[in-house]
């Protein structure tokens, strides 16, 4: 195992269609990791649709989960931060797999290096789909209520309604200007908090790697969904990867 090194991906979208390619790669990709470092950081947006129930899991997620399971086994740290689609999580990581969860992101070390990780939903939206998965997602009524539906009509509704809010409206230059928001809005940031030496967020599809000062940097690992990308933090600082690349 690689010590002292921490891989992030974000944005996979695990089983967002049926027999999808790249979550396939993607469950190669944990296969990988522990000759890629020893600690996983996942920011947000694993799977397409997360809810934790009491007492079930969704059946088609289990191949991930079961390697999740077995990289801890192997003795991968795992992080993992809430997105605008998995931010409902909770015991379930912590209890059964081990998983420091954070469904809002938080302050945490990477490597030698003090870093801020937030999934980044939320800043600059202009995807009418975007804005109401984050006002949902964060308003304890709607899991409260989606909690007292049947898992199977539930996740049926979830799987019609992502289908619905993310149709057809975003295009690559609506994506360039979220992209361009998130990256002015991680300058201001960084500047009001020059003790903090990274910022990494997903959310936007685009990768992005910012050395805003000297050892001060802007993340974004980018888009498994779409690219297969990833990025790493060792000693020397962060660097963007495609798996298979």
């Amino acid at each position: 195992m690689s010590r002292n090194r921490v891989v992030i991906v974000g944005d996979a979208h695990l089983y967002h269609s049926e027999g999808s390619r790249t979550d396939k790669l993607f469950h190669d990709f944990l296969k990988e990791v522990p000759a890629l470092g020893n600690h996983l950081v996942i920011n947000g947006d694993l799977f397409e649709f997360w809810f934790e129930y009491r007492s079930v899991i969704p059946r088609r997620l289990f191949p991930t989960l079961a390697l999740l399971a077995a990289l801890r086994e192997k003795g991968v740290v795992l992080t993992i931060t809430g997105g605008n689609h998995d931010r409902w999580g909770g015991r379930f990581w912590r209890e059964q797999l081990g998983v420091r969860f954070e469904p809002e992101g938080c302050d945490m070390q990477l490597a030698e290096w003090t870093a801020r990780v937030v999934h980044g939903d939320g800043i600059g939206e202009r995807h009418v789909g975007a804005r109401i998965l984050h006002w949902l997602t964060r308003k304890k009524i709607t899991a409260g209520t989606f909690r007292l539906v049947h898992p199977d009509v539930g996740l049926w509704g979830v799987r019609k309604l992502s289908r619905l809010l993310s149709s057809g409206t975003r295009t690559e230059q609506m994506n360039a200007k979220v992209a361009d928001t998130q990256e002015s809005f991680a300058r201001q940031y960084l500047n009001a908090r020059p003790n903090l030496q990274m910022l990494v967020m997903g959310h936007t599809h685009k990768a992005s790697l910012v050395e805003v000062r000297s050892r001060q940097w802007y993340l974004n690992p980018g888009p498994w969904m779409e690219e297969t990308c990833y990025a790493t933090v060792d000693a020397e600082g962060p660097e963007l990867h495609v798996f298979g690349g």
